[in-house]
Parts: structure tokens; sequence; C-alpha cells
């Protein structure tokens, strides 16, 4: 039995060597996947990322739209803030309402929620061993959580953007605007994406509203759910069922978060869409599905109420574009990356561990020792090396970052700081 998160990239047979692989129905074309080695053996299970198909995107439109904050006509303006805020739920109680109405819960969440299309471009090894670089073309769903002074913010799942060189977002009325990535969590595999306000037209904001989040914390098993999001790459569909389980831990290496489990149908291209509560309440974001002959009705989605904090700090952070390779900062450091099992093993913290700090170079001089284990950057957690690396290429050589250490003391413990590092060139 294997977990996969669903998603698609339509292309030849991918580097497995890579963290995500995704099923191939007969009547798609084939699509890309990688694969990444999970922590424990016997948590060995692919994880199939909902992605759909990029091209021939369709989404249904819809006019009975309540609660939008983009105006009702083109010479109207949104309410714009300096800091974005999440949109929760003020009713008492988000638990369960009796039997979801589907038709409206689709009809009233469809606006809020969108396809992100990703170009990638990844090395992969040939017929004849050697390397070469491959345009992947990929694509997930989003749900629209906030707007600041500038942005439309969308949040989704870190492994829907992660690689990208271009996004792109295709809203409820079909209409396409490139995207920026604000800010990603790859432990809780989150991520925030923003969409220049300027770009957007006024007839699709007439269609688009923000979402309202619910509190998944109230969720009972067996309570009514609804998934919306961009299944197989066809644009928009809905899915219904039930909360089967809660807190559902599925050992995936890198990854740090309890899953809600749902006999909803979470298929490719679902991968960062709604699961709605009977009141039409964001109460997670669909990620995972079991993949499987033997197994039926088995998606999973990340508890809203456990990453609102993050998401909410990600909506906040400037929002950066990479940096070109020459102009990219370091730390300074050699490293090696320090998954569950080993980390378990040798009663160390998960991250990456530092077994050489380079001299003169921006670790050293902020005071950072061989032993130590870097476990975030900029607020936000990283469990690997290759992490690290995608966080830094949007900082240039000279710039500071704000790193979560784990330093070595005593009896073998460990002691959290946060050091300010100053990035320097890549030393020889």
């Amino acid at each position: 039995m294997s977990h996969e998160y669903e998603y698609y990239n339509p292309g030849p047979e991918p580097d497995r060597n890579n963290f995500y692989t995704d099923p191939t129905p007969e009547q798609e074309p084939p699509r890309k996947k990688g694969r990444k080695k999970l922590s424990k053996a016997a948590a060995v299970v692919g994880f199939a990322v909902l992605f759909g198909v990029v091209g021939g995107v369709t989404f249904q439109a819809t006019n009975a739209v309540t609660g939008k904050i983009f105006g009702t006509s083109a010479k109207e303006s949104s309410s714009k803030v300096d800091t974005a805020q999440l949109t929760k739920s003020d009713q008492p109680d988000s638990g369960s309402s009796g039997t979801a109405d589907v038709t409206q819960i689709a009809q009233n969440s469809m606006p809020f929620v969108v396809s992100i299309q990703n170009m990638s471009v990844k090395q992969v090894q040939d017929f004849f061993g050697g390397i070469r670089e491959q345009t992947e073309q990929s694509a997930g769903s989003g749900i629209i959580v906030g707007q600041n002074d500038n942005e439309l913010l969308i949040v989704t799942n870190n492994h829907v953007v992660e690689g990208s060189t271009t996004l792109t977002v295709t809203f409820v009325d079909e209409k396409s605007v490139e995207a920026s990535i604000k800010g990603t969590d790859p432990t809780k595999d989150i991520a925030v994406v923003a969409v220049p306000m300027k770009n957007i037209g006024s007839d699709t904001k007439e269609q688009i509203k923000v979402a309202t989040l619910g509190d998944s914390e109230k969720l009972q098993v067996g309570e009514d759910v609804v998934a919306i999001g961009n299944a197989l790459g066809y644009g928009q569909s809905v899915t219904n069922g039930i909360v089967s389980a809660k807190d559902r831990d599925l050992q995936m290496e890198g990854f740090d978060c309890k899953l809600i489990q749902t006999n909803a149908a979470i298929n490719p291209g679902n991968s960062g869409g709604a699961l709605l509560n009977s009141k039409g309440e964001v109460v997670g974001i669909n990620t995972v599905k079991v993949n499987d002959s033997a197994v039926e009705g088995m998606g999973y989605a990340i508890p809203i109420s456990d990453v609102t904090s993050i998401i909410q700090n990600l909506m906040n952070k400037e929002t950066r574009t990479q940096v070109p390779e020459a102009q990219r900062g370091y730390i300074g450091i050699e490293g090696f990356d320090l998954d569950e099992q080993s980390a378990e093993q040798f009663g160390m913290p998960t991250g990456i561990y530092i077994s050489k700090v380079q001299k003169n170079g921006g670790a050293e001089k902020a005071g950072i020792t061989q032993g130590c284990i870097i476990t975030g950057i900029e607020g936000v957690g990283v469990s690997n090396m290759e992490d690290l690396q995608a966080q830094l290429s949007y900082y240039k050589i000279g710039e500071k970052v704000k790193l979560t250490v784990q330093f070595p003391s005593d009896k073998g413990s460990y002691e959290e700081k946060e050091v300010e590092v100053t990035l320097t060139q890549m030393l020889g």
C-alpha cells in the first residue's frame, strides 16, 4: 500500500530519486513524477501530489457569489490593509451542523478555489548516464485566503510550487495571471503565493472571493465534508464524504503534521484545494491519498487550525524572486540531513547537521560551530539541505537571514537559538 500526493506532471519517466510520485490514469498522457525516500522502512509509501495536467484547464464560473471583497463593479476597490489577515468564522461553533448542502457549498466555495500551474526545470539522468535539464509542467489547486495593499494571497501545498520557474494562477472565470511564491514551509507542506492585484481584471474581481476558515479541531469523525480542487487538471470539481479519522500520521520524511482522513475523493490535481465542513468553511488543505489497488476512499488533508499561524506568517513575508546563481548568498557550512530515523537513533533533532564550518564564512562569524543542527530559516522549518538551499535561493550576497539553530549542550541535549547570519559568496 502506498500513500500518494496527488499531482500530474505530463512528460517522460522521471528521475526516481526525487520526492513525489503520481498515478498515471490510462486515459491521461504520461505524467512526470519524482520520488524521495521516506523516513522508515515500515512506511515506504509513495505520495502522489494532487496535481492536474496543465493545459485545457476549465473552471466553472458562478455568479451567485456572496461575501465578495473585491467590489461589485469595476469602479469599486477592495478594502486594503497593511497586514494581511486570515478570515476566520465568527460563528460560535464550526463543528457539524447536519447534512451538508453540497450544491450550495460548491456554489459559494468555487470562487475562492484556484488552479495553479507550475513550470520547473529539473536535472534528470539520461539513458547514457549523463545529467541533463528537463522542463516539467504540473498543476495543483489553491485557496484564496486574503490580500494586502498590492497582492491577492493564495495558500497551497509546498509540493505544488516547489522548484518553480513560472507559476500561473487560473481563477473561477478561467482568467489566468502569473504569480510569485511569497513563502513556504516544507515541514508542513504549506506555501503562500501572491498575485499582483493590478494584474487581476475587474470582471475577475467580481467573480472571486476570500475563503472563511473554520476550526478543524471541532471536526468530528463521521461529519460531512466536501472537497474542491482541480482534479485531473480539468478544472474545478466537487466530491463529498465524511471525516473518517483525525490525527493520522503518515510518517513522511521532512513532513511534520497530523492529518484529517476522509473518504471524499481526493484525486490527482486536488493538492492545495479546500476541504470544507457543512457550513462551507475551510477546515483542511487537501494533500494526500492512498494509492493501492486494495484500498479505496482514503484521502488526507492538513488540518487548517494546525497551520493557521504559519499561513499568517507566510502571508506577511516580503515577496521575493529567485536570485541569479552568481549573486546568491551562502551560509558557509557543509552538512548532511538528519532524518527522523537517524535523529531518533542518535538522540538528535531532525534537520541539517553541520559537519564543517567554513573559515571566514557567515556561519563562523555568527558563532555557529560544527555539531550544530539547523532546523529553520526566517521562521520557516527546514528538515534537509534541499529545503535550506531552496529558501536561500531568494537571498543575495550580503543580505542577512535568521537561522533557527540547535546548539549541543551538556549531556547530549540541545539548546535552540535564533542566529543572524550575513550571507557571503560561495567559499572554496
